[in-house]
């Protein structure tokens, strides 16, 4: 028998435990699920504001004159062609095109890039980043370093975002005024003289800031915003809301829609992969995986309370078409929503099939992804 290794901790972890926070063990980390009611922090971040630790990302510094072509190999996207200022979703392949994670990409200068990966994917994008210095085609391959256990990262998230964030005591000399900050863009900051990166990212489905910290100033920034975000009715925030809230904006979570064994454009994200690069890794795989029969991603919707969940059987007759991968009773539209992988001729809009929901068949409606998106 081997010893299983104790979750580490956010630096961040007294805050929650005098918030009351119940933990989880989530991608190795001990992380706050809930601090009160899963519904009211839900809730919260759709109609005011919830902020998130985030702690338990990792983050990578990419650093050289290669670096964006090196990254335009190691990872699906065309990374080379991002203007400094700007954020990028993109994803690691596997050589067979399977999804290794996952991540947002920052370029911070001409020669240096940020990437945030998941927590519990750490160590396979540290290993695919090191492997494809390895086999980078180009000139001299960049430094790549694991900064994870440096830095803090917090989210506040909801219509009031902005206007919480920029009313933090202590943080300066923001580099893009928060109004004129673009989604997918980031600006460069101060919070009692340290570092802040301010990204308008999230995982919600609202609008948001996610900010980076070094962990020493981790704790005060994290006070700071809850005391700016009282009077507009900011809540910390667990993992349990976070779920129902990526769920609801149709995101995808690694472990559930993504895997080793999913290729992107069966999970939705064929769009992230510049498949014009002459080279990356994963490239000919994905080249070589072209089933048409291959099973795909799609939303369901089903009326009543009761949910498929993550595991279920989804049937078309009597014949099982597929998988629910994440599934819930949507707090915001009030009736029961999945993401799910089916067969492609089961895949269209306003298909009817149901949900094995303990030995009971659930009627279900294949829809388009996200079930909710935000009023702009």
């Amino acid at each position: 028998m081997t010893d299983t290794p104790e979750p580490r901790r956010s630096p961040l972890h007294e805050a929650h435990e005098a918030l009351g926070a119940s933990f989880t063990d989530f991608g190795g980390w001990l992380m706050p699920v809930r601090y009160t009611s899963d519904l009211a922090e839900h809730h919260a971040v759709r109609q005011a504001a919830g902020l998130f630790d985030i702690s338990h990302m990792a983050e990578f510094y990419v650093d050289g004159p290669e670096a964006a072509s090196y990254l335009d190999f190691a990872l699906a996207g065309a990374i080379s062609a991002m203007r400094v200022g700007k954020a990028k979703y993109s994803l690691v392949l596997a050589e067979d095109g399977g999804i290794v994670d996952d991540v947002i990409v920052y370029r911070l200068e001409e020669d240096r890039f940020l990437v945030i990966s998941n927590a519990g994917n750490r160590d396979a994008v540290a290993a695919a980043l090191t492997a494809a210095r390895g086999s980078f085609p180009g000139g001299d391959a960049p430094t790549v370093t694991d900064a994870t256990d440096d830095y803090a990262l917090i989210a506040v998230q909801g219509p009031a975002a902005q206007s919480i964030a920029e009313s933090v005591a202590d943080i300066v000399e923001v580099g893009t005024p928060w109004d004129e900050q673009k989604y997918y863009a980031w600006s460069a900051a101060r919070f009692r003289g340290e570092p802040l990166l301010i990204a308008r990212t999230g995982y919600t489905g609202e609008d948001g800031f996610e900010l980076m910290v070094p962990v020493a100033a981790a704790a005060d920034l994290w006070d700071a915003v809850l005391a700016a975000g009282a009077s507009h009715g900011l809540v910390p925030a667990g993992l349990a809301a976070r779920d129902t809230l990526r769920l609801e904006a149709g995101m995808p979570l690694y472990g559930h829609e993504l895997s080793r064994d999913i290729v992107p454009a069966q999970a939705g994200v064929g769009r992230v992969v510049a498949s014009d690069k002459d080279a990356f890794v994963g490239k000919d795989g994905l080249a070589a995986r072209t089933d048409p029969d291959a099973p795909v991603l799609v939303g369901l919707v089903a009326e009543g309370r009761r949910a498929g969940r993550a595991g279920y059987e989804v049937y078309a007759a009597d014949e099982r078409v597929g998988e629910i991968t994440s599934g819930a009773l949507s707090p915001t539209l009030g009736h029961p929503i999945a993401m799910a992988f089916v067969t492609p001729a089961a895949s269209a809009p306003d298909t009817a099939l149901t949900i094995d929901v303990r030995g009971t068949r659930i009627p279900a409606t294949v829809t388009a992804l996200p079930f909710y998106r935000r009023q702009k």
